[in-house]
């Protein structure tokens, strides 16, 4: 019994080497990050680094600061490369740096509570959503905000946040702050993208100076900017119908 139980333990400590030689490289590789993230300075002074992640390059870290910049990393943080990398497949080309910056954009607008958005969803079954960066002010938002009833009639739910383009000391603030202070802050975006006169105060606790920050933070630059459920962001107005064939709901 003895000689068979160590053949059986040698076999099992055979088949268990390829295991953990295709494990190693991983493990290293994240330690590798790891360290990187704690190592990374310039002129001495540590980096406001959020986040380190591999890359399909050996060596070769993506590094996202606190601020929302990236930036390409060696593993001892010596050579810096600032740009999108892309991979060159049978495909053709694929930006692996804009792929990331969906899934982080994903990740940082789903951490916004339905409560501090304001929403139109339909009657119907919701297939999709889609959050919007907006401004009353902006000519473009309110031409989008005429599409709004079709897109809902598509199952596909507008979640507005605010973005003021002009800055938190501008008259488009002011009425952003209104509209999410209002009671029923759908009525009041309504109101507020006809052009009309709000009558509600806007010192409330509320979420505009927050969002748009955010929305500096995720790459918004103007309005409306729209981003899919894959944290694709697309700047400016797009038609109900267009947008439906993006989300793959085209009638």
């Amino acid at each position: 019994m003895t000689a068979l139980s160590d053949r059986i333990a040698s076999t099992l400590f055979a088949l268990t080497l390829p295991v953990a030689a295709l494990l190693l490289p991983n493990v290293a590789q994240a330690d590798a990050a790891e360290r990187l993230a704690e190592r990374l300075k310039v002129n001495g002074q540590p980096m406001p680094v959020a986040s380190v992640h591999e890359t399909p390059l050996p060596d070769f870290f993506q590094v996202r600061l606190e601020t929302g910049e990236a930036f390409y990393s060696d593993a001892e943080g010596k050579y810096f490369l600032v740009g999108d990398l892309y991979e060159n497949g049978s495909g053709g080309l694929t930006n692996l740096t804009e792929q990331a910056r969906n899934v982080e954009r994903a990740e940082q607008l789903a951490q916004v509570p339905e409560s501090e958005r304001v929403v139109f969803r339909g009657t119907g079954d919701s297939r999709a959503e889609i959050v919007v960066f907006t401004d009353t002010t902006c000519p473009y938002c309110r031409q989008f905000h005429e599409e709004v009833s079709a897109l809902n009639e598509r199952g596909i739910e507008v979640h507005y946040l605010a973005f003021p383009r002009a800055g938190m000391n501008s008259q488009g603030a002011r009425i952003l702050e209104q509209i999410w202070c209002a009671d029923n802050r759908s009525e009041a975006m309504n109101a507020g993208k006809r052009q009309e006169t709000l009558s509600g105060g806007s010192d409330c606790d509320n979420p505009v100076e927050d969002q748009y920050h955010l929305g500096m933070a995720v790459g918004v630059q103007g309005t409306p900017a729209i981003v899919l459920p894959d944290g694709r962001l697309v700047p400016g107005y797009v038609p109900a119908e267009r947008l439906a064939d993006m989300l793959g709901l085209a009638e």
